[in-house]
This record gives C-alpha cells, sequence and structure tokens, in this order.
C-alpha cells in the first residue's frame, strides 16, 4: 500500500516507522494522538473518526485552516515558494514578520514557508515563544501541493485541539485506540532533553504518560506509545502487554551519510 507523505517536515516524524506501528494499531472506531505532530499515522491509517491534538497553537491552526480553507490556504501558501524567497534575507525578514504577527491565516501561510525553508524541518521556539530556527539553505523547497490535498481530505473525519496530553487522552472512550508519540527520552545521560514547544517533557512527564496509559488499559482501552529504548524508557513503560524493540535510521542529521540507526520502542498498553 502506497504511504503518504505529510506535509510538513517533522524532525521524529514516524513516517519510517508506519509498517511497524500500523501492525500494533489494532482496530477501533476513532483514533486519539495527544502528540499528532506532522501527522503520519493520522495520514496512513483508515479509522473513522480522528481527535488530534498537539500544545504547539501553530500546528492545529494551521489544520483547521488548511481543513477548512483549502484552496486559499494552498493559493496564498504557494506564493511564498519563490526562488528570490529562497535566500536567508528572506527567510529572516519572513521569519521575524511570523513572530510578530497575530493574522491566524497569515501565521499559517508563513508557517509553512518556515518549516520548508529552515534547516531540517525543525520547529523549535525560544522562551519568549518566538520561532527561532536558523535557515536551512536547500536548493529548491519542495511546495507539498499533493500531500496539502490529500491532508485536507482526510481532514474531513478529524477534530483537531490545541490541548495539553492529559486532556486529550481524557477524551477517550471504549471505541477509542490511543497511539502516543511523546517527545523523545534523551538517549543518555548527558544528551538534552527534547525541547517541545516552549517547555521541556520532563522525565516526570514521561512517567505520568505511561500512567496515563495504565489508567486507560483499566477502562478497556488500548494505547500504544513510541519512544526511544532507553533503560528509563523500559521502567516506564513496564506495565505494557508488549515491548516491541526496533531500529529506526534518524533523519535529522544534515548529512544523510552518517545518520545513525537508533532503538525504538514500541510499548503496547492492551485490555
Amino acid at each position: 500500500m502506497k504511504k503518504n507523505r505529510a506535509f510538513l517536515k517533522w524532525a521524529g516524524g514516524k513516517y519510517p516507522l508506519l509498517d511497524d506501528i500500523n501492525k500494533h494499531l489494532p482496530k477501533g472506531e476513532c483514533l486519539i494522538e495527544p502528540f499528532v505532530g506532522a501527522g503520519s499515522v493520522f495520514l496512513n491509517t483508515d479509522f473513522s473518526r480522528y481527535i488530534l491534538a498537539d500544545i504547539n497553537s501553530d500546528l492545529i491552526t494551521l489544520y483547521n485552516i488548511v481543513k477548512t480553507q483549502t484552496n486559499e490556504y494552498i493559493d496564498a501558501a504557494r506564493e511564498l515558494f519563490t526562488p528570490e524567497n529562497n535566500n536567508p534575507d528572506a527567510y529572516y525578514q519572513y521569519r521575524a514578520e511570523f513572530n510578530q504577527s497575530t493574522d491566524t491565516f497569515r501565521r499559517a501561510q508563513l508557517f509553512l514557508y518556515l518549516n520548508r525553508h529552515g534547516y531540517n524541518g525543525l520547529c523549535r521556539y525560544n522562551l519568549k515563544g518566538e520561532f527561532n530556527v536558523p535557515f536551512g539553505r536547500y536548493k529548491r523547497p519542495y511546495f507539498p501541493l499533493a500531500e496539502l490535498q490529500h491532508f485536507a481530505e482526510k481532514a474531513q473525519k478529524a477534530e483537531f485541539h490545541c490541548i495539553s496530553y492529559e486532556k486529550c487522552m481524557e477524551m477517550a472512550n471504549a471505541d477509542s485506540v490511543v497511539y502516543c508519540d511523546p517527545p523523545y527520552a534523551p538517549l543518555s545521560a548527558t544528551a538534552n532533553f527534547t525541547a517541545y514547544h516552549t517547555n521541556s517533557f520532563s522525565p516526570k512527564e514521561q512517567a505520568h504518560l505511561a500512567e496515563m496509559a495504565e489508567k486507560l488499559v483499566s477502562k478497556q482501552i488500548t494505547v500504544l506509545i513510541s519512544n526511544h529504548d532507553t533503560p528509563d524508557t523500559r521502567e516506564w513503560y513496564k506495565a505494557a502487554n508488549d515491548r516491541i524493540q526496533l531500529k529506526v535510521r534518524r533523519s535529522i542529521s544534515s548529512n544523510g551519510g552518517t545518520r545513525k540507526k537508533v532503538d525504538e520502542l514500541l510499548a503496547l498498553y492492551r485490555p
């Protein structure tokens, strides 16, 4: 089956793991994703309904605009993808405009431009909440027309919420399946913790997520969590019925030849 790519580039995106995730995601009526990110799992599964959440308000606003104003959005976003705009001066000017703008449609337009022209598709904000990813230096940034159209079509079955993972998981009922892709736990004690939006997702939050999964299982709801495979994650997910180890090539390095395979863990909580 042909896999559908997300229209955003996304560090830690789940596209390489789709076959494994789909193998372990049980059937259900509604898929709930508390950390939707670029939405690769949403785009490559077949549920009747989706509840998709993230704490990044720019992301959720963008998704709602693509869902409800598809053609208008595509026409506006495409205007920014010109050779003249693919240089550091234009990029930093648009980045400054994005950080100052309160117009949701304009911010959504600029968000896609910054995502496709910025370094490695990173989405990072400073403590003031300003987007601060540097220019990416790509020869010809790709405008994801087909991907946007497919997302908009699929989004008709979805609702998008800017809420915490906890609130999102509380929306689950017996017809739901929950897939959690939290910010990665560090691979080593010295690795910096992943900054997620303007907050860091601390070990305490990681452990709390696992507790939430256990709580949902007691209500007959299946939960699948993906993360790095580390002693910490094995401890957090010790109550899972299955812990599946995978090797995945990390695609965050700018030099494709030096991308390393790392151990990834899928923790499945089944009622």
